[in-house]
């Protein structure tokens, strides 16, 4: 491809920063012990050095626990922006494949702790102000959301978009985009976000909005921490529900298993009372339990057996879905869940119903989370894979992973669930297929012992080079790539205006490191010709 003089000036001035951060990353600065950060400076970097999937070791050489001070954060990557070195935020450490980490002994870095730490469900701070007349709240970065719940649930108030694990940090899954059932009707997490306060790889602490620093705004929703270290976050709210009637069925064939899904979707326009609220669903492969980690819904005197079913090339397929409702309406809610199952084609004997609290639907996997705790279960290696499948091709998927590949050892929950595109804000970050619809199928596996990991990784890898070999378009959710061509690949037609956001926002490669975007290292020369595909 050929090169114009500003695109030679771009890759030249790109070049002359990979040489100032491979020359300054090999030197520690002693600066950020004269910042006035001594007592919020550790140099216990143990808990740090660790997140959730437990497959990578961190390699940080201090922690800065900045208290919900975004000017601390702040004084502490324009440090690191003048000294040259690395910078990683850290929410609940969450990621999967050390995506928070600073991750290389040649990179010198300091992790920000955005989080306090632990399960506090308390909100005596002044980290969460909730505004009842405007209907948002704005929230510290490292938050939980199931802080932001609580808060918002004392003015009656609740976000509209969730995740489905509600102790993940605010401005970690804002990075990524933020999913669970309710996506479809309100878009990820990330479409519902009004402004953010943003510490940019320079050091700058800077208010964002489509208004106001749109590019940096749009830059940092699904940017996976490559722009910018989010301090705050205005989201939008609406009137909480009081409870909620959760429903199952089961399917045995897949194509009227996704079809009922997709129509589901496809009234997202409607008015309430004529569509649920959230959908899901999930696949058995095995005779396991079909309860799983997710929930204790169904009744062990009621037991259901994928044996005592005609399933379709031995796989089974759940549809999750729920009602909001408050009393006032609650005589109404029986009929119009009728209404809906009425056009739907589960088998007739699988439905089964219970109901709660809102809150507790919202919180139904940290219950189960704690079971898991209190058998030694949770802090093992989790090897998850993420996939957005396109619809026209989820069929193939289901043939050749759900009915093939698997064969009947999970070792964890599979979701799958459809989405409307039209629902996500193509100026973000986040990239997802090109079709109208597309479908999250996520591989939640534990590994309890090294053998087992290395069979699920193995999986997981057999899963993509089968995708890649049957051209079926995926992208990753909370992505995991190795090499900048691989990066490029996922980013597609994104990726110039990624790396353009890249060199304004962080221009010296200093943030998030642990999501190896930008690999500059010491010892390796950068070679120019891995950005000529870029401009």
């Amino acid at each position: 491809m050929s090169m114009n003089n500003n695109h030679k000036l771009l890759l030249l001035t790109f070049v002359i920063y990979c040489f100032i951060v491979t020359v300054g990353l090999t030197l520690f600065p002693s600066e950020i012990l004269s910042l006035g950060l001594k007592d919020k400076l550790s140099m216990e970097v143990e808990s740090s050095s660790k997140d959730f999937g437990m497959l990578n070791q961190g390699e940080a050489v201090a922690v800065l626990h900045p208290a919900g001070s975004a000017e601390d954060v702040a004084r502490l990557v324009r440090t690191a922006y003048e000294s040259g070195f690395a910078v990683s935020a850290r929410g609940h450490g969450h990621s999967i494949n050390g995506q928070a980490m600073i991750k290389e002994r040649k990179l010198k870095g300091v992790v920000i702790e955005m989080g306090k730490g632990g399960h506090n469900n308390n909100n005596n701070n002044n980290n969460i102000r909730v505004c009842e007349e405007e209907m948002y709240v704005d929230v510290w970065g490292g938050e939980l959301w199931i802080q932001v719940l609580n808060a918002t649930l004392e003015y009656g108030l609740a976000p509209m978009s969730w995740t489905d694990y509600l102790y993940l940090s605010v401005g970690g899954t804002l990075s990524n985009a933020g999913i669970s059932g309710q996506t479809f009707n309100h878009g990820p997490q990330i479409t519902n976000v009004h402004q953010l306060d943003v510490v940019t790889g320079k050091g700058e602490l800077l208010t964002c909005s489509e208004e106001q620093n749109s590019e940096l705004f749009h830059g940092v929703l699904g940017g996976l921490g490559q722009f910018g270290v989010i301090t705050r976050v205005r989201m939008a709210l609406e009137p909480a529900p009081h409870r909620v009637r959760w429903i199952r069925v089961l399917y045995s064939n897949f194509s009227t298993f996704t079809k009922d899904q997709e129509f589901l979707i496809s009234l997202h326009e409607k008015p309430a009372s004529q569509k649920f609220d959230y959908v899901e669903g999930f696949v058995i492969v095995d005779e396991g339990l079909i309860n799983n980690w997710r929930s204790s819904f169904f009744s062990p005197s009621n037991p259901v057996k994928i044996i005592s079913l005609n399933v379709d090339g031995g796989a089974l397929y759940c549809l999750e879905i729920t009602k909001n409702y408050n009393q006032e309406n609650a005589d109404s809610i029986d009929e119009e869940i009728n209404v809906l199952l009425k056009k739907l084609d589960f088998i007739a004997t699988s439905l089964f119903t219970t109901d709660l609290p809102y809150v507790d639907f919202l919180d139904r996997v940290h219950k189960a989370e704690l079971k898991l705790r209190s058998k030694g279960l949770w802090d093992v290696p989790h090897p998850w894979l993420n996939l957005f499948v396109p619809k026209s091709r989820i069929s193939d998927f289901d043939k050749g992973v759900f009915k093939g590949i698997l064969g009947n050892k999970t070792s964890g929950p599979i979701l799958i669930y459809p989405m409307n595109k039209s629902k996500w804000d193509q100026r973000n970050s986040v990239v997802t297929p090109e079709e109208e619809v597309f479908y999250l199928v996520a591989f939640l596996r534990s590994a309890l012992d090294s053998e087992t990991l290395e069979y699920l990784s193995n999986q997981n890898n057999q899963i993509l080079r089968f995708c890649n070999d049957a051209k079926i378009k995926v992208k990753q959710y909370l992505p995991h790539y190795t090499t900048q061509q691989e990066w490029m690949d996922h980013f597609g037609d994104k990726w110039t205006q990624f790396f353009h956001r890249k060199m304004q926002f962080d221009p010296r490669c200093i943030l998030a490191t642990g999501q190896q975007i930008f690999q500059f290292h010491p010892s390796t020369p950068t070679n120019i010709t891995n950005y000529h595909h870029i401009i």
